[in-house]
This record gives structure tokens, C-alpha cells and sequence, in this order.
């Protein structure tokens, strides 16, 4: 909660970009080699550089509606963590074409790696490709090795016994909908259509070099991911994908108690890359903090101080060091 106040207290001292205008972010973009990049250039710098930070859209309106529970950005948060990126932002939007457009025009301009996720299935609600598409001013085209892969990998539903592939019908049509990708025709479509796991057709679909389109089946998003990471490996920042480490301490004290210790911990460590975090636990006696960074060495050295400074211990789960069931101040 600590480190969430002075995240929020940096980010509202900070000018708002005005995106209705081009010349706003388009007069604060570098230019490369005395010029700006040509759109193309651009799109192929972004599929290609370092990747630092990251951004997650959550698509669908049975998310807003509370039919479906997110769980997506939750994995997403914890796959760029053990990855070393920084993940910034976390965005739950409709199935509607403007808010899609506009997240994702503003994502892709902002992060370095951003995933969709929902959206993409045979029905009239399902418009990511086509909004993404819109984005970035892209055609839908039949992807081959998807309706390919899709033949060999899937199976007709039950209530399907007469679908055929060679006799048109709303279902084919429905299935085809699928295959419809956003394609750069200037671009090589391997690095558009990325097909990551053996066992499934579904492609991940990459649009203005960084956009990855992915389903919101738990399972299918989480495969994917999964698949996609010996390609981000080289682009990361620590080859093995182990760049960032937390330190978690409990502590009996309440929040309001630590708190000045931790101020001065934070203006202490922030400037070297580790931030400091507290977290009640209501209905503990013993709450969290932890130190997060990539310096492990120097992190290290801090734990005995650290351990002083909140009456606590190290643990590795938070449930390690529970005493009690009964409640505890927790601010």
C-alpha cells in the first residue's frame, strides 16, 4: 500500500498527454538518425527492441458485467514479473470498437509488449481482430495456416454432426471468422502470425509490431504465453528471464507503525531500484513488506536492516509466519 501511494503521488505530478491531437506525441517522439521513423520502420523497431515495459487489455463486456472473473491479467502480471517486465498498466474495456481502437492505438505507443485478451471468438460480439485491425488501418485477411491448422486441430462440436469444411454454412462462416487476421501487407506475415504451441491452431496475432492478440480462455491465454517466451527471452534485459527478485518480510507491527521507518527506507533504496512495499493483512496478526529490484546482492545486504527496522522476520510465504487466526490492527 506504502509503495502504492507514492506510484499514484509520481504519476498525478506528472503532465497528461493530450491523444486527440498527433502533434502531442508526435513532438515528444525521438527522432532516429536526424529523422522520424517511417511508420514501417517504426513497426518493425517496436516488434524488435528491448522490452522493458508492458501493458495488458482485458477485453469483454461479461468482464465489466461481473459474469466472468479476470483472471488473465493476473497470470500476465506475474509471467512479466518473473520475466523482469515491467508491467505498467492493466485496462478492462467492452467489446467496443472505439474504446478498443483507442487502448490499443495508446498501449502500443506507450509499452514495449502489450496483450489482448477476449474478443476474438465466431460471434457478431467478438470484434478485436477487426477493431485492432481498424487501429492500426489494416485489412482482414484469411490467414491459410490458420484455417489450416484449425481443420487438422479442431473437431466440430456435438450438435454439429452435419458441419462440413467444403459446404458453406453460418457455421463455416462462424469458424472462419476466426482465421480473419489483421496482416501488414509491406511486412513479412511470419512475424504477424505467430504460431507458439504445436498442439493448438490458434495464432497469436501481432499488429504494429507489439500488439499480441490473444483469446480470454484462461487456458488457451496462459498456453499461449507460455509458447511465446523463448521468443522474448533475447529481448529481454536478462537473457534466462530471472531479472527481478522479491524479499518478503512479516512484521507484527501495523502499518501506521512502520510507516515512517519505511519512508526513510524508500528514499533510501528507490533511487538504486528497489521499492519498498507494506500490506495489511486483515485478519492476521502479522503483516507484509517487501523490498522489490533487480540488484539481489544489494537487496540482500538490506535484510538485516530491514528486519530490524520493522520488528519482523524473512519468510518466502506470507502464511509462514501466521501465529493466530485472530485479527490484527491492520493500519
Amino acid at each position: 500500500m506504502f509503495a502504492r501511494i507514492g506510484q499514484l503521488a509520481r504519476h498525478l505530478s506528472r503532465p497528461f498527454p493530450h491523444y486527440a491531437h498527433p502533434s502531442a506525441t508526435l513532438a515528444t517522439r525521438p527522432a532516429i538518425s536526424g529523422t522520424i521513423m517511417s511508420s514501417a520502420a517504426a513497426t518493425e523497431d517496436r516488434g524488435t527492441r528491448m522490452i522493458h515495459t508492458a501493458g495488458c487489455i482485458i477485453i469483454g463486456d461479461e468482464v465489466l458485467g461481473g459474469k466472468t472473473v479476470d483472471t488473465n491479467s493476473a497470470h500476465f502480471a506475474k509471467y512479466c514479473f518473473l520475466l523482469g517486465m515491467q508491467l505498467k498498466r492493466v485496462e478492462v474495456i467492452g467489446d467496443d470498437e472505439a474504446e478498443i481502437v483507442e487502448a490499443t492505438r495508446r498501449m502500443s505507443e506507450n509499452y514495449d509488449f502489450v496483450v489482448t485478451s477476449g474478443g476474438i471468438g465466431p460471434t457478431h460480439d467478438d470484434i478485436t481482430y477487426e477493431s485492432i485491425a481498424k487501429a492500426f488501418r489494416l485489412p482482414l485477411k484469411l490467414h491459410d495456416e490458420t484455417v489450416k491448422r484449425m481443420k487438422a486441430l479442431s473437431k466440430p462440436h456435438p450438435s454439429q454432426k452435419n458441419f462440413s469444411w467444403d459446404v458453406p454454412s453460418p457455421a463455416l462462416d462462424a469458424k472462419l471468422r476466426m482465421a480473419r487476421l489483421p496482416i501488414d501487407e509491406s511486412r513479412d506475415i511470419e512475424n504477424q502470425v505467430l504460431f507458439v504451441d504445436e498442439s493448438l491452431w490458434v495464432p497469436i496475432s501481432v499488429v504494429n509490431g507489439n500488439v499480441h492478440i490473444l483469446p480470454g480462455v484462461p487456458r488457451l491465454f496462459t498456453q499461449l504465453l507460455d509458447g511465446l517466451k523463448p521468443l522474448l527471452l533475447p529481448r529481454l534485459e536478462n537473457p534466462e528471464g530471472e531479472g527481478v527478485y522479491r524479499i518478503l518480510f512479516s512484521t507484527p507491527l501495523a502499518e501506521s507503525e512502520v510507516a515512517g521507518y519505511l519512508t526513510m527506507l524508500a528514499a533510501e533504496v528507490e533511487p538504486k531500484g528497489v521499492k519498498v512495499g507494506s500490506y495489511p493483512r486483515w485478519g492476521k496478526k502479522r503483516n507484509s513488506v517487501t523490498l522489490v529490484g533487480k540488484d539481489k546482492e544489494y537487496m540482500e545486504s538490506l535484510v538485516p536492516q530491514v528486519e530490524k527496522g520493522v520488528d519482523g522476520i524473512r519468510i518466502e510465504r506470507e502464511e509462514d509466519a501466521d501465529e493466530s487466526e485472530d485479527e490484527g490492527e491492520g493500519s
